[in-house]
C-alpha cells in the first residue's frame, strides 16, 4: 500500500500535473490581476495589521486580522520547518529559489480564491458564514461541473484535514516533545487532544481568538531565533544566497553527505514543498476568509495574500538561510532534524535544538487547529450542520491517535490529499479569471491606494462590484 500510494504521489505532485498546474495558474492569474501581488503588497500588509476594519463592515464572524491568523495558523506549521529542509535535501540550495518562485506567483492565487471565498460566502442553519471552494466552485460554475468540482473538493479537504491538518501535526509535536523533554506522547497526545476539543467547540471564533494571540508570537519567536542565527553566521549569507541562485539552474554537484541534485531536482521539490508550505491554490485559506467581516471580496484577497508572504518569504526564507549559512546542509539529514541542526550549529549550548522543539510544538498545534475549521466546514457542506459536533469530537480523538503511531504512509496519503483539493480549485480559478480580474479592477479603480477610502468612491466601489455581478 505504501508503495502505491508513494507512486500516486509521485504522479501527483510530479512535473506533468501540479507542478505546472499551480505556477500556470499563479502566472496566468498575476496577468489577469496586473501583478497585484506587487503593487499592493505594502497596503495590503497595512490593511492586514494597522487597520484591523473596514468602517463599514456588517456581515461576517470574524475580523480581516483574525481571518489571517487563523489562515497562518494552518499553513504556518511542520512545513515551515521540516518541508524546506527536506526540499534543500532531496533539491539542494537552489530548491530555495524555486519555493520562492511558488509564493511570488501563489500569491495571486492566495488572492483570487480568498476573493471568491467573500464572493460566494453563504449563511449556515447555524448563523454562521461558510465559503470556500466548496460553495464558490458550485456558485460560480454552473451545471454539474461545478457542483462536480465543489463536491470532489469538499470530499477532499475533509480527508486532508485528518491527514496533514491532524495526525501528522500531533505526531511531530509529540516526538519533539518526547525527544527534547522526555515526555510520554501518550501524555502529549491526551493534552494535545483536550486542548484542540476545548477550543473547536467554541466554533471560529474560538479559534479565531486563540490563533490571533499565539500566531503573531510564535512567527517573531522564529523569525527572531532565525536572526540571531544569521547574525552571527553572518559571513555565510553572501555565499549561501550565491548557492540558491546558481544552483536553481544548474543543480547541485555531491558534496560532504549531500548526495546531489540536478536542476529538474531543485524546481520539483521546490515547488511542491512551497505549495505544501504556504497553501496557495489549495483553497483551503478560502474557507476561513469567507468568515471575515468584510463588504469588499477585494480586500479581504489581499489580506489573505499576505498570508503566503508571511509564511514563505518571511519564515521559510529564515529556516532555509540558518540551514544553508551554517553548512548543516551537506551533512545528509533531512526534516527537521536538519533544522534543528542549523539552530544548534548557529547557537551556543542547546538553546538551537529547544527553540526547534518549541517552534514546532506552537507551529503544529495552530495547524490543526486551522485545519479543523476547514475540516468542519466542508463537513458543513457535505451532510448538513448536524455534522459538525461529531466532527469535533472525532477530529480531537484523532489528535490522540496520531500523537502516539508511527505515520511515514500517513504523509504520503496527506500529500495525496492536499493535492486532489487543489485540483479541482485551480481549475475553478481558471474558469473564474475572467470575474476575479473585472470585479478587483472595478474597486481599486475607485479606491487604488487603500490607505483612503473617501464615502463617495467607497459607494461608487460598490455600486462597480454590484454591476458586476448583475452582469454576470
Amino acid at each position: 500500500m505504501n508503495d502505491f500510494l508513494v507512486a500516486v504521489d509521485d504522479v501527483l505532485w510530479g512535473p506533468f500535473v501540479l507542478i505546472p498546474l499551480l505556477l500556470g495558474t499563479g502566472i496566468w492569474l498575476t496577468a489577469r490581476l496586473r501583478g497585484v501581488q506587487f503593487t499592493k503588497l505594502v497596503p495590503a500588509l497595512a490593511l492586514a495589521f494597522v487597520r484591523r476594519h473596514d468602517g463599514h463592515e456588517e456581515e461576517g464572524d470574524v475580523s480581516h486580522y483574525q481571518a489571517l491568523a487563523t489562515a497562518l495558523a494552518a499553513t504556518v506549521g511542520v512545513g515551515n520547518i521540516a518541508g524546506v529542509a527536506t526540499a534543500i535535501h532531496l533539491g539542494g540550495p537552489g530548491a530555495l529559489f524555486w519555493m520562492w518562485i511558488s509564493a511570488i506567483f501563489g500569491m495571486a492565487a492566495k488572492y483570487s480564491e480568498a476573493f471568491m471565498g467573500v464572493r460566494f460566502r453563504t449563511m449556515d442553519a447555524k448563523g454562521e458564514v461558510s465559503g470556500g471552494p466548496q460553495y464558490y466552485l458550485q456558485r460560480a460554475i454552473p451545471g454539474p461541473l461545478g457542483k462536480f468540482l465543489a463536491l470532489f473538493f469538499a470530499i477532499a479537504a475533509v480527508v486532508a484535514s485528518f491527514g496533514i491538518g491532524n495526525m501528522t501535526q500531533s505526531n511531530s509535536v509529540a516526538s519533539a516533545m518526547h525527544d527534547t523533554f522526555g515526555i510520554s506522547p501518550m501524555v502529549v497526545g491526551l493534552v494535545l487532544a483536550v486542548l484542540t476539543a476545548l477550543v473547536l467547540l467554541g466554533g471560529i471564533k474560538s479559534i479565531s481568538r486563540v490563533t490571533s494571540a499565539f500566531v503573531p508570537f510564535m512567527i517573531v519567536f522564529y523569525v527572531v531565533a532565525g536572526a540571531v542565527v544569521l547574525a552571527i553566521n553572518f559571513r555565510g549569507i553572501i555565499p549561501a544566497l550565491g548557492l540558491v541562485f546558481t544552483d536553481a539552474f544548474t543543480g547541485t554537484a555531491a558534496v560532504g553527505g549531500f548526495a546531489g541534485a540536478a536542476m529538474a531536482q531543485a524546481i520539483q521539490f521546490g515547488i511542491a514543498r512551497g505549495i505544501f508550505s504556504n497553501e496557495s491554490g489549495m483553497g483551503s485559506a478560502a474557507i476561513v476568509a469567507a468568515a471575515a467581516k468584510t463588504k469588499h471580496p477585494v480586500r479581504q484577497g489581499l489580506v489573505s495574500m499576505t498570508q503566503t508572504f508571511i509564511d514563505t518569504i518571511i519564515v521559510v526564507s529564515m529556516t532555509g538561510l540558518v540551514i544553508l549559512t551554517t553548512g548543516v546542509w551537506r551533512e545528509g539529514k533531512t526534516g527537521a532534524a536538519l533544522t534543528a541542526q542549523g539552530f544548534s550549529t548557529g547557537l551556543p549550548g542547546t538553546w538551537g535544538g529547544i527553540i526547534v522543539a518549541l517552534s514546532l510544538i506552537f507551529f503544529a498545534y495552530s495547524t490543526v487547529l486551522g485545519w479543523a475549521y476547514y475540516g468542519e466546514r466542508n463537513v458543513e457542506r457535505l451532510v448538513g450542520v448536524k455534522g459538525v459536533l461529531p466532527y469535533r469530537l472525532i477530529f480531537s480523538a484523532i489528535v490522540f491517535v496520531g500523537a502516539t503511531m508511527e505515520l511515514s504512509t500517513v504523509w504520503t496519503f496527506s500529500d495525496i490529499a492536499n493535492g486532489l483539493m487543489a485540483i479541482p480549485n485551480l481549475i475553478g480559478l481558471l474558469i473564474c479569471s475572467g470575474l476575479i480580474a473585472r470585479e478587483t479592477k472595478a474597486y481599486l479603480s475607485v479606491d487604488p491606494t487603500l490607505h483612503h477610502e473617501p464615502a463617495v468612491s467607497t459607494l461608487e466601489g460598490t455600486e462597480h462590484l454590484e454591476a458586476g455581478r448583475r452582469e454576470r
